[in-house]
């Protein structure tokens, strides 16, 4: 099987490196130049009520405007990695006196970050004793998808999709693309022997590979960082909580509007050229037989995700069956708080049995979890908190909504929706809904409209970047394939992203009253 070190991971062209190359670079003049221009300039609207009821200048609030300016600039450019920033950012805030650290540190103690810590350990498990390859495989040996390759582009990228909404958007695509690649190697050995294989369904297969992750990722809260970001900050600022089953509510519907969108226009314009392909199903039926027989690792690890995702549900179920009235509802709420259920979860990977130290997992497997997202999101979100504590996220959103013609919560929604794809596009999904929801969430206020639905706009928006190798790691996995032309996933890019913004708009408009 071909390996992603054989293919060449980060292949990129010399013009896109030399275009990296200066985007980092540049982050380091841009950023004090940032700070200092915010810092001493004569910001309007930054002021505040003092003792004797006169207008005095907000300090805290402009010093916070000159922090977060200067790190939107480095999570965009990337000159250090999004996680320093973040917490350079928090350590700027106490020693420029935005706050204190008991409130710029209280971020990181909040239910989100346990969420992320218990569902990487489970996404890890996942990974390291090959249950997501297993999954996989299972489902490609399918008699019903045989050597067809529409059906075989489905099946793989309805497989890809679903093991993102559960572990990470990244991950899912490196196995995926090996996978992938191996497929194609054989696929393409054995059609040289009759009909030739077009390359345009190479295409199509790591295509899908890529955009198929992305979505699949929107479809439940831990899907990808911007969800529990977008939540937490639904939580923390506005007092809205989001359910893990509501979540699947909307982001199930988003997940099949776009995929199916995304598997009729790559199998329409990206033809294998035949019918059936010569040795694709045996391939597939080997390479099932070579995963061998189920172990005890495999077995503890489905067991403890199963019960964990049961736990996720179980209350919006219940919401659903008696109400949020009743009590059985209100017994169930915080005790199974998602954070909770996900500690609970990865505690059971401790304790289940499994083939190596006797334990479905061990420490040494379990720390390799993405810990610089936990403090990403801890970094990131204190700014939020502060801005909202210090009046610059209100002073924000009024200089916008004066600006923009937003006097309505759906062009509000429309708003949130373009600006994180058109962010996510230049920087990481993560870092595109760190800076855009907050400020669709101060805007909304501004202009004294509801902002949740806007917000929860930004946030599905963020994960919607497609065009370029660079829009997020998934693109630049597959892009290293060699199979993937730049203007065509520049133009298939453009017409997912347009297809994401239309039906993220049009789900949200008609779903999220009913349950909110």
């Amino acid at each position: 099987m071909a390996t992603i070190d054989e293919i060449g991971l980060e292949k990129i062209s010399p013009a896109e490196a030399r275009f990296e190359q200066l985007r980092k670079q540049a982050g380091f003049v841009l950023a004090p130049i940032v700070f200092l221009s915010l810092w001493f300039a004569p910001l309007s609207g930054m002021t505040k009520k003092a003792a004797d009821g006169s207008l005095v200048h907000n300090d805290a609030a402009h010093h916070l405007a000159a922090i977060m300016a200067t790190t939107a600039v480095l999570w965009i450019c990337e000159s250090v990695p999004l996680t320093i920033s973040a917490l350079g950012a928090a350590a700027a805030c106490i020693m420029l006196r935005v706050g204190t650290p008991e409130e710029v540190f209280a971020p990181f103690a909040n239910y989100i970050m346990f969420l992320f810590i218990g569902s990487f350990i489970l996404a890890r498990a996942v990974f390291v004793h090959g249950l997501n390859k297993r999954f996989a495989y299972s489902i490609l040996a399918l008699p019903w998808i045989g050597a067809r390759p529409s059906r075989i582009l489905f099946g793989f990228g309805a497989v890809t999709a679903f093991l993102s909404a559960w572990i990470s958007n990244t991950a899912t695509t490196a196995m995926m693309f090996a996978i992938g690649m191996s497929i194609l190697a054989v696929f393409f050995r054995e059609q040289a022997k009759d009909r030739p294989l077009d390359r345009r369904y190479a295409t199509a297969l790591m295509l899908i590979t890529s955009f198929a992750a992305s979505i699949g990722g929107l479809a439940t809260p831990i899907g990808t960082p911007p969800n529990m970001i977008g939540i937490g900050l639904l939580r923390n600022e506005l007092g809205v909580e989001f359910s893990f089953f509501q979540w699947m509510v909307l982001g199930t519907p988003i997940v099949v509007l776009l995929f199916l969108f995304m598997f009729v226009y790559l199998n329409y314009f990206c033809p294998a050229g035949v019918t059936e392909i010569r040795g694709g199903s045996e391939m597939l039926q080997t390479r099932r037989r070579e995963l061998g027989p189920w172990t005890t690792s495999q077995k503890s690890t489905l067991v403890a995700f199963g019960i964990t995702v049961f736990l996720w549900i179980l209350p919006g179920i219940v919401y659903l069956v008696v109400g949020q009235e009743h009590a059985f509802y209100k017994a169930l709420k915080n005790p199974l708080n998602e954070g909770v259920v996900a500690i609970v979860g990865a505690i059971l990977l401790f304790l289940l049995p499994g083939d190596r130290d006797g334990r479905a997992i061990n420490w040494d497997e379990a720390k390799e979890i993405d810990w610089g997202i936990v403090l990403l999101y801890g970094g990131g979100f204190a700014l939020g908190s502060l801005a909202d504590k210090t009046g610059l996220a209100a002073a924000l959103g009024q200089g916008l909504e004066s600006l923009l013609p937003l006097d309505t919560a759906f062009s509000m929604l429309v708003f949130g929706t373009v600006m994180a794809v058109l962010v996510s596009e230049a920087t990481s999904n993560t870092a595109s809904a760190q800076i855009i929801v907050p400020i669709v969430i101060a805007t909304a206020r501004a202009a004294d409209i509801d902002p949740v639905i806007p917000a929860l706009g930004a946030t599905f928006g963020a994960s919607l970047g497609f065009m370029l190798p660079v829009s997020t790691p998934c693109n630049a996995i597959v892009y290293g394939s060699g199979f993937i032309p730049i203007t065509r996933m520049i133009r298939y890019g453009i017409l997912l992203d347009l297809a994401g913004i239309v039906v993220v708009i049009g789900v949200l408009k008609f779903l999220t009253p009913y349950l909110l």
